[in-house]
């Protein structure tokens, strides 16, 4: 069955949709668009790396996107406007990233591959790869579920409850980090956010517990893959813009449907 192209893609679309669906709960609740945006960026920059010393390309996408990640929240707690450090930042990330890359020698970086994904490409052990990150992300957001709610919550409340805020925002930062990496090579740098945010805030809208909104970001993201792949097929068009496409037409399908619920 894994020898069918098509097979290994929607496997790994999954899995990418298992990591990013809870993850992007938290994203959109405490309204870090641009922080996962800046991550995927500094990717490319962790790809360089990793092509300049010859190491897996997934080690050093995380590398970069946790420091990445970390330098954020570290300039942000100094009281630097986020926004712009955010894009001061993810946009050197990607620009040095790009510019590293052509430096690399006897290496041709397929450029739009990185930046738009190449699902279709996905080998056994890129599959093994999405899924163990997956699990990682998972096995992560089920420990840290009860204090990551409350501290998004109120960070006050979280104190009070005897949890640090400064922890729980660093295993999202790792969280995130994970993802990138493991995305990168199924969506692409720059639609990894829109992965993130998309069906997490298509489930928002359909969900009346923080619980059932991340299982149902999991099963749209689910559904963009393998109705992104199909209109990918049909149409031959490229498979990562198609899913977020999907994603997108969900996401307006919920923006309709909401208010008919609520009546």
């Amino acid at each position: 069955m894994l020898d069918d192209f098509l097979t290994r893609a929607a496997l790994a679309g999954i899995g990418v949709a298992v990591a990013t669906g809870p993850l992007g709960a938290f994203v959109v609740w405490r309204r870090m668009a641009y922080f996962g945006d800046a991550t995927s960026h500094a990717a490319i920059l962790g790809v360089a790396l990793a092509l300049a010393l010859s190491l897996p390309i997934g080690l050093g996408t995380m590398f970069v996107a946790l420091a990445m990640a970390l330098t954020v929240s570290a300039l942000s707690a100094r009281g630097w406007a986020v926004d712009t450090t955010l894009g001061v930042l993810a946009h050197s990330a990607l620009a040095f990233g790009l510019v590293a890359i052509s430096f690399v020698p006897g290496v041709r970086a397929d450029l739009s591959g990185l930046l738009f994904g190449d699902i279709l490409a996905v080998s056994r052990t890129d599959l093994a790869y999405v899924w163990a990150g997956a699990a990682v992300i998972t096995a992560l957001l089920l420990w840290r579920w009860q204090a990551l709610l409350t501290t998004t919550l109120s960070e006050d409340l979280a104190h009070a409850s005897g949890l640090n805020p400064d922890r729980e925002r660093l295993a999202l930062t790792v969280a995130l980090a994970i993802t990138v990496a493991v995305a990168l090579k199924i969506v692409g740098a720059l639609l990894i956010s829109a992965m993130l945010i998309i069906p997490a805030a298509s489930a928002r809208s359909l969900s009346r517990s923080p619980e059932v909104m991340a299982l149902l970001a999991v099963i749209i993201g689910a559904v963009s893959v393998l109705a992104g792949l199909q209109l990918s097929l049909h149409f031959d068009t490229p498979a990562g813009p198609s899913i977020i496409a999907v994603a997108a037409l969900i996401f307006t399908a919920s923006v309709v449907i909401a208010p008919l619920k609520s009546r």
